[in-house]
C-alpha cells in the first residue's frame, strides 16, 4: 500500500476541535493511565504491529495518540510519530462505529497536532482508504512509495 502526503498548512479550519456527529463520542489525547487499556485495545482491533506502534506513542511528553471513546468504551485511536518521526498512523474506528465522523475527527486532531509541533507536512503511511485521506484533507499518493518503511519490519507488508 502506498503512502500519502498532506500539507499541514492547509488544514481545515476545525482541525484542532474537530469532532464527530455523535455528542456523546469523546475525542481526547490518550492519558499514561490509559496506555494498557489503549494498547490492548489496538492489539485487538488491528493487530500486534499496530499494537507495538501506539505503545511507542505513550513514551512521547506529549502522548502522540488520540483516541474515540464513549463513557469508558474505546471506539478508536489515531497514532503519529509512532513509526517515523512525522508519520500519521496507526488508526482504526470500529467497524459499526465508522461513518460517523469519528476517523475524521481523529486525523484532523492529529494531524493539527503534528501542525503545532511544527511540522509543515505529514505522511500517512502504507495508506488502506485513499479516498478517505483525499476527501478529508486533501491527500496525495506519493509515487514510488511501496513497499515503503514498512518493508523490513518482522510482521511483514502489509498487503
Amino acid at each position: 500500500m502506498p503512502d500519502m502526503l498532506v500539507k499541514l498548512y492547509d488544514l481545515p479550519e476545525d482541525a484542532q476541535t474537530a469532532c464527530p456527529r455523535d455528542e456523546s463520542v469523546q475525542i481526547r489525547r490518550a492519558m499514561a493511565p490509559d496506555k494498557f487499556r489503549v494498547v490492548e485495545w489496538v492489539k485487538e482491533h488491528s493487530g500486534l504491529s499496530a499494537a507495538g506502534e501506539c505503545d511507542v506513542c505513550f513514551a512521547r511528553p506529549a502522548v502522540s495518540c488520540f483516541i474515540a471513546t464513549r463513557g469508558k468504551k474505546i471506539l478508536g485511536y489515531a497514532c503519529y510519530d509512532a513509526t517515523a518521526p512525522d508519520f500519521f498512523g496507526p488508526t482504526r474506528v470500529l467497524d459499526e462505529e465508522q461513518g460517523g465522523g469519528i476517523g475524521r475527527a481523529m486525523l484532523l486532531r492529529s494531524l493539527a497536532a503534528m501542525r503545532a509541533e511544527g511540522y509543515a507536512y505529514a505522511v500517512i503511511g502504507g495508506v488502506g482508504p485513499q479516498e478517505f485521506y483525499k476527501k478529508c484533507v486533501g491527500a496525495m499518493l506519493i509515487p514510488d512509495s511501496v513497499p515503503g518503511i514498512y518493508r523490513d519490519f518482522l510482521g511483514g507488508m502489509k498487503e
